[in-house]
């Protein structure tokens, strides 16, 4: 058994969050705070399944979707990975480290919800992310926002029976609704 211990009285780096064990956890670092969630229930995972094929389907050639784990190490301290991100194709750098997402998209589970409305989009805003977008796989809803002029704007509140069509980062029409089909 490999036993991981953690720094006391500094920071986390991300060549701390290397050191974690590949235990079934979600280790993410929000300005050097380590963030440690459990893996996903079956809601999430579907949810998220189904709308990674909506997007890739729509993808044009010269951008990619990809699926988590992957991360988004924006500085020393602070590494995301959301659930789904949209990159320009040429953008991947080895070990799975993309470039600033054009979009990023978290799945809402109970012990991630506020992390995910606050904190992770928050530090996505600040890093220049063009879109964040937010599922609930409970109710079945996609809130959506896109960066103007430095700060995240609500673009779309879609419940279960509509349907949206975003512009960015490419045009798709989701349904919510679908999402557990």
């Amino acid at each position: 058994m490999t036993v991981t211990t953690l720094p006391w009285g500094r920071s986390l780096t991300a060549e701390d969050l290397a050191a974690m064990p590949d235990d079934g956890h979600r280790y993410e670092l929000i300005d050097g705070a380590l963030i440690v969630t459990p893996s996903p229930g079956r809601e999430h995972q579907l949810c998220a399944g189904k709308f990674y094929i909506d997007l890739t389907a729509a993808c044009p050639g010269h951008l990619c979707v990809a699926f988590a784990p992957l991360d988004v190490a924006y500085t020393r301290d602070t590494v995301l990975q959301p659930d789904i991100l949209v990159v320009e194709r040429a953008g991947f750098f080895d070990k799975d480290r993309p470039l600033r997402p054009l979009l990023a998209v978290e799945v809402l589970s109970p012990s991630t919800r506020l992390i995910d409305l606050n904190t992770k989009k928050a530090r996505f805003e600040e890093a220049g992310c063009a879109s964040y977008w937010v599922i609930d796989p409970i109710a079945l809803r996609l809130i959506a926002w896109d960066l103007v002029d430095g700060a995240y704007q609500l673009v779309a509140d879609v419940a279960a029976g509509d349907e949206w069509t975003a512009t960015l980062p490419f045009p798709v029409t989701l349904a919510p609704g679908s999402l557990l089909d």
